[in-house]
């Protein structure tokens, strides 16, 4: 995880009444907005005995260049890690971040168009409401999300915006305002194959939040360079494939020039309820493959799930090109979390 210092701002809350100035102050490299799952580095800062203060996008009207429920952490060590908006009013918030952390309370802040905050504007016209509150229960906020993470589960965390508690799969008592976010599980990828594709797919993919796992029968007892996997099988196929299971936060892609290995993969995968299933291949070779799944007693409903040839038409031609094209078709079937006022 990628994670920056918001230097004096988050760590002495000093600022907290002068939000412009704390933007003045703020890092010129947004490395902050690179992270996406807040969840390993609120785990980090808890071991490491620190507190931390959460700011939720609850609010959007007009344009936002972040979607509803994107959240930004702030230790009281002044890290942060996430973002709200297109980077227009991050420090701001790390301010108020930092004195929630030092006892203040909760706070709705309201910036953007007929926002009253005039020192601070969005580039793309909008207005945003962004709940900031302090995680007085970290050890419990993490530990619950993390069950159901290892549990492969969704998980809805509801916000009290009067108080800032939060209740996991549980709704608020009637008349109180809430904000619902659905914590999904990370998204994995199960790539078939050893060819330079596979690996450029393997070195790409954790980049773009897949959780990567490798089948490569009978291949080389060390994964290959350059990749970070949770996952290298080399066992035979038939054996690896028993012990998989796929849910609906998973996708699968064969690349092994085999047919048969080709065909056996997405039997399996077609199977269950994976959110993407592809192939490489011709377009001929995608209208036999389909014959033989055919054969195989698959259905057309079935068989339409499959995206062969793999990834989307970019023109792509040499390998990582081909991983990027199968990381964009990724992202256009991936599972995102829903997210509101309740």
């Amino acid at each position: 995880m990628i994670e920056t210092a918001a230097h004096t701002i988050a760590a002495t809350g000093d600022r907290d009444d002068d939000p412009a100035a704390a933007a003045a102050d703020w890092p010129a490299w947004p490395t902050y907005g690179l992270v996406e799952d807040l969840l390993p580095v609120l785990m980090r800062w808890h071991n490491a005995g620190r507190r931390a203060a959460l700011a939720t996008l609850v609010t959007i009207e007009g344009s936002s260049p972040r979607p509803l429920g994107s959240e930004m952490a702030v230790s009281d060590h002044g890290e942060v890690a996430g973002y709200v908006s297109g980077g227009c009013v991050e420090g701001a918030v790390a301010a108020h971040a930092a004195g929630v952390l030092a006892g203040g309370p909760p706070v709705m802040l309201d910036y953007g168009a007929g926002s009253p905050v005039l020192d601070v504007q969005l580039t793309c016209g909008g207005r945003i409401g962004i709940f900031v509150r302090a995680l007085s229960d970290l050890d419990t906020y993490v530990d619950t999300l993390n069950a159901a993470r290892q549990a492969r589960r969704a998980i809805d965390v509801t916000v009290d915006l009067d108080d800032g508690r939060h209740l996991f799969d549980t709704a608020l008592p009637r008349g109180r305002r809430g904000f619902r976010s659905q914590h999904l599980p990370p998204p994995r990828l199960v790539v078939a194959g050893g060819d330079p594709v596979t690996l450029a797919l393997c070195q790409l993919a954790p980049t773009f939040g897949f959780e990567t796992i490798l089948l490569r029968p009978y291949g080389p007892s060390c994964a290959p360079p350059g990749t970070t996997l949770v996952h290298y099988d080399t066992r035979p196929l038939a054996r690896a494939l028993s012990e998989l299971n796929l849910d609906a936060h998973t996708a699968v892609y064969t690349l092994t020039h085999d047919l048969d290995d080709d065909d056996r993969v997405l039997a399996h995968a077609l199977a269950s309820p994976a959110f993407a299933i592809g192939a490489l291949g011709s377009r001929r070779k995608t209208r036999e493959r389909a014959a033989r799944l055919r054969d195989a007693g698959f259905d057309a409903a079935a068989i339409d799930r499959l995206n062969s040839p793999a990834g989307l038409d970019i023109g792509a031609r040499q390998p990582r090109e081909i991983a990027l094209s199968v990381l964009a078709e990724l992202t256009t079937h991936r599972p995102h979390a829903d997210a509101g006022t309740c």
